[in-house]
């Protein structure tokens, strides 16, 4: 999101919205982590201070400006962006010209003297291509450049370029998970998944009474969207930043307007209300970020009940480098829904995420584990992939029929606004990445 002092819908210096996405994993589930308790109950990764967190964020470039505290993840909320804490995972999402991966080396350290968890299950590392390549940091201006810090880490890593080149395109780099030896409870040792450097030799992994069947699927949808129409990002600016009404401190405000937008925008209605909990930021004078704990049954989605989940969405409105990003980890059904009514299909999470922000260019990717994290039947995985890219089509490039009623200039001007807000398909890549498949697409306007 925008944080520079700018007074219009057009500004001189441009900002990088696109994040750089960090998420790694210590275990393969919370259930996994084997840790002594905090005094609230807390284990692995959420027993740590939050101070801790923020001496890592320093190095990155970013503050924490508030957190919400769910049944299984902590949600910070940053000046560029977010980070999510679980008992067994971290995900560091960051704008701008942060140091994402200059944290890599501090998390490490965290996470092996605060939390005793000393090895990586598995590392992930992606982003969208880069608007301004060139204002970057380093290590962060070339892609082959932040692959070689991360081979430095990690001795297991593949990178991968999703898209066209000379396009929109995503860039991953993903490490080999550690491997269980055995099925039974007295021979789960794990291999760990990376050697570091330190002080203090890296221990194996092990997983005391857990096996492979018994994984939750891993389920991450992000929607990619530039070029936002003037209509779309005229809400996130204010030409005279509000003044903080009696009783509200400064501090404040910005949370305040953040939760006032959200509700204006239709996006606090993105999941059901009464089972999100919505921390929002509005910054002065543009930019907005929000991060949402979503809590359900425990059968409210098909063959996972994990209970909670998060979403989290950031916006860079300027004109000439506008983006829009949204991001959740809740898994969502094709149409026609599940019993799970209080989740949207994947078909209207699209739908109201997109309508929210008319982007000229977007792209999605859904990217999921197969079934225990295991090598899927390859008709399983086809089908997965293959049932989101007819979704990712449906949503963004049918037509709403014209309605009966309509006549002679009205029945043309409702085609041409329907017509407006259709999409092409640019670009469909599925792809297998061993226990995960991924399903990319990118998408313009007619």
């Amino acid at each position: 999101m925008a944080i520079d002092v700018r007074n219009s819908l057009y500004a001189s210096t441009p900002f990088e919205g696109p994040e750089k996405l960090l998420e790694v994993w210590f275990a393969p589930s919370a259930a996994s982590v084997h840790s002594t308790h905090s005094p609230d109950g807390r284990v692995g990764l959420r027993k740590i201070p939050r101070r801790v967190w923020e001496d890592m964020l320093d190095i990155v470039k970013c503050k924490v400006l508030s957190v919400i505290e769910g049944d299984q993840t902590d949600a910070y909320l940053l000046s560029e962006s977010s980070l999510f804490v679980f008992a067994h995972r971290i995900i560091l999402k960051t704008c701008g010209t942060t140091l994402n991966l200059l944290g890599l080396p501090r998390i490490l350290d965290i996470a092996r003297n605060h939390a005793s968890l000393p090895s990586v299950y598995q590392c992930f590392y992606s982003r969208k291509s880069f608007m301004f390549p060139e204002c970057q940091p380093d290590p962060h201006r070339e892609w082959k450049d932040e692959v070689a810090f991360l081979d430095a880490i990690f001795p297991n890593g593949a990178a991968y370029t999703v898209g066209k080149v000379n396009a929109d395109h995503w860039l991953l780099y993903i490490t080999t998970p550690a491997i269980i030896k055995g099925t039974t409870p007295d021979s789960s040792e794990v291999v760990p998944s990376t050697h570091v450097e330190s002080n203090d030799a890296i221990q194996p992994f092990t997983a005391s009474n857990h096996s492979e069947t018994s994984l939750p699927r891993d389920y991450t949808i992000e929607i990619l969207m530039s070029d936002l129409s003037r209509e779309a990002r005229e809400p996130f600016f204010f030409s005279v930043p509000p003044s903080p009404a009696d009783g509200v401190s400064s501090d404040t405000l910005p949370s305040i307007t953040g939760q006032t937008l959200s509700a204006a925008l239709g996006i606090s209605d993105i999941f059901p209300q009464h089972i999100t909990t919505l921390d929002a930021y509005a910054f002065s004078p543009c930019g907005y970020s929000s991060n949402a704990l979503i809590k359900w049954g425990g059968d409210a989605v098909s063959e996972v009940d994990v209970g909670e989940g998060y979403y989290t969405i950031h916006v860079t409105p300027e004109e000439g480098w506008s983006y829009a990003s949204f991001e959740c980890n809740v898994p969502l059904s094709a149409p026609p829904a599940s019993s799970a009514k209080d989740i949207p299909d994947l078909r209207i999470l699209i739908k109201r995420v997109v309508d929210i922000f008319q982007p000229r260019r977007l792209s999605l990717t859904l990217f999921i584990s197969n079934k225990a994290n295991s090598n899927a039947e390859e008709d399983e995985a086809d089908s997965v992939v293959e049932a989101a890219q007819r979704e990712f089509k449906y949503a963004l490039t049918a037509f709403r029929p014209v309605s009966s009623s309509s006549s002679g200039s009205d029945a043309s001007h409702e085609v041409a606004d329907d017509y407006a807000r259709s999409y092409r398909r640019t670009d469909k890549i599925n792809y297998e990445f061993g226990g995960y498949n991924l399903a990319f697409a990118s998408f313009e306007l007619r």
